[in-house]
């Protein structure tokens, strides 16, 4: 504090909630640093105004003036958890009535919307040529990514007798908290496919499961397909960075571009949610190529030359 400067009532007590934080939680120095700063803005909004009489709806006035003076939602959030926790430890152990920054919340940050390939860029990058066994492997694992809209996780989760039906032209896959569903698979991806198995006992022992290997015959890691997919994408791409979601994202925005149903989207991503769904319907589309004339980019064939 500057010489000079009036004493707050929270300076003492800050001190003795860092004290506590340091010795019983064994916060580390930077997180320390980090809520004397949070709390010494809560003493200046505050002014004379001690901690116990402060409310929430003060709370919410002191959160609204730091985001109009320019913090961005998630530094006003980082300020709100330093305050909750200091009222939060006032209660537990100095007899404080209530937690008036315990119902506040911080102002919504504006939601991201995903990345996405056009689907001339889709087209691009999955018409490359693979050559070797591992090309073969990679061109099927990213047409099928993009095919159903998989995640990666559920893509290594698959296996050479269980999950992925050629005749149907349909994969099944279970997703986040448990739920299976059933996807139908396009023409390009089941034809890479096909070209993945007709090599894949050059790499895989025979009582291997996995449906994708390793040059070691094992089932790949999920940083592995990242690594293989970038490799792919600055080889064949336009230079932009490629990840494994990506593909998701663009099988998303592609089927309801085309299709304009929501709800089957929906379904195919294996969303609990619509609102997960949504957020599809803000992209900027760009116009279909002439070669898209499906639901699905990839899902017909195309004319003969």
């Amino acid at each position: 504090m500057a010489e000079g400067a009036a004493a707050s009532p929270f300076d003492p007590l800050i001190e003795a909630y860092l004290g506590d934080l340091s010795s019983q939680r064994r916060a580390s120095p930077h997180t320390l640093t980090s809520y004397r700063r949070e709390l010494r803005k809560l003493a200046e909004l505050a002014g004379a105004v001690p901690p116990d009489s402060i409310t929430s709806a003060q709370i919410r006035r002191f959160a609204a003036r730091l985001h109009g003076d320019g913090l961005s939602p998630r530094s006003v959030a980082r300020a709100l958890s330093a305050w909750r926790g200091f009222f939060r430890w006032r209660v537990r152990h100095h007899g404080a009535s209530d937690n008036p920054a315990e119902s506040v919340r911080p102002p919504r940050a504006p939601r991201t919307l995903p990345k996405n390939l056009s689907p001339d860029a889709m087209v691009a990058l999955l018409d490359a040529p693979a050559d070797d066994p591992l090309d073969v492997r990679d061109h099927a694992m990213f047409e099928l990514l993009y095919s159903a809209g998989l995640r990666l996780a559920e893509l290594l989760s698959l296996d050479v007798d269980r999950g992925v039906d050629v005749a149907a032209g349909e994969v099944t896959v279970t997703g986040k908290r448990g739920k299976t569903r059933i996807v139908p698979v396009g023409r390009a991806a089941l034809v890479a496919l096909d070209a993945w198995l007709a090599v894949r006992g050059t790499l895989a022992p025979a009582q291997e499961k996995a449906l994708f290997v390793t040059r070691q015959g094992t089932r790949p890691s999920q940083a592995a397909v990242r690594s293989r997919l970038d490799r792919w994408a600055r080889m064949h791409g336009d230079g932009t960075h490629v990840h494994p979601h990506m593909l998701r994202h663009s099988f998303a925005s592609h089927v309801l571009q085309s299709s304009g149903d929501l709800r089957a989207v929906q379904e195919m991503l294996g969303h609990a949610s619509i609102r997960s769904t949504q957020v599809y319907t803000h992209l900027d589309f760009q116009h279909l190529a002439k070669v898209y004339d499906a639901a699905h980019p990839r899902a017909r064939k195309r004319g003969k030359d």
